[in-house]
């Protein structure tokens, strides 16, 4: 074995057993009265603040239920795409609705909940004046994108854009109201919940038609098995009943064709 091959499977080992030693059991979150949970706090509709502040959105929901169902406490905490998974690691959050795309090198950091409870398309909320009809027309231009995001380099790659990365999503839709990029490569979700502001309704369009649909996961530490059962129980009552159809009418997008599907599957 060679020794970067060695250090790389050290580093795993050391990242799994710091998660073991952080991540708080069904039984420790009964014990304290709380659950805390990690949530988006700027990609409305599934997780933003209202005007009074207060974290609001299809995921804060659901962390709601799941806190009722375990009988305790709900404490949400803002993350970002470039934060989460160390925010888990580090027993910051015991678990994550943080509309993260499942990805085999995330899941050699955090363990998956399942079924996976939702999933999303990439498109691209676009300043009509650039006048873009198809993904094609984004070579050689500027297009704002948030870091970390897994279909940056594809989107370049593919249709030639030259992808101007920010933290967050704030910072890239002030970037495109300022006229630095010609449109913002998103969650197609995400992009739905902008153009029903006012702000976003005049200029502003989603003239393409979505590509890279990929499931959303949930997740809890490495090893948090008590927790992970809870949760996938909970996901698959959220299925059966239709709670994440529910919340995205509730928010105003369109129920995804896998929210409709996974609601028919368990409903029976």
């Amino acid at each position: 074995m060679n020794k970067r091959l060695l250090l790389s499977l050290l580093a795993i080992v050391l990242a799994v057993s710091s998660s073991l030693a952080t991540a708080a059991s069904v039984e420790q979150i009964k014990d304290r009265g709380k659950i805390v949970i990690g949530v988006k706090t700027d990609y409305k509709p599934f997780g933003y603040r209202d005007p009074t502040g207060k974290i609001v959105g299809i995921e804060p929901d659901l962390a709601a239920d799941l806190a009722k169902q375990l009988g305790v406490d709900l404490e949400l905490v803002s993350v970002v795409s470039a934060n989460r998974i160390e925010f888990l690691q580090q027993g910051r959050v015991d678990a994550l609705m943080a509309t993260m795309s499942d990805k085999p090198a995330r899941r050699e950091s955090v363990q998956a909940i399942e079924p996976l409870y939702y999933s999303d398309s990439v498109n691209v909320l676009a300043n009509d004046r650039a006048k873009l009809k198809s993904w094609d027309d984004l070579k050689g231009k500027p297009v704002c994108a948030t870091s970390g995001a897994f279909y940056n380099r594809e989107v370049a790659q593919k249709y030639g854009a030259q992808i101007v990365a920010f933290d967050g999503s704030d910072r890239p839709l002030l970037a495109l109201k300022q006229g630095k990029c010609v449109g913002y490569v998103y969650d197609q979700t995400f992009i739905q919940g902008r153009l029903l502001d006012s702000e976003w309704k005049k200029g502003y369009s989603m003239p393409f038609k979505g590509i890279l649909e990929t499931p959303w996961m949930m997740a809890v530490a490495k090893g948090n098995d008590s927790l992970q059962k809870v949760m996938q129980e909970a996901t698959k009552k959220w299925m059966a009943d239709g709670t994440i159809i529910d919340l995205e009418k509730k928010y105003g997008i369109q129920p995804t064709e896998y929210s409709q599907k996974m609601h028919e599957k368990y409903a029976k």
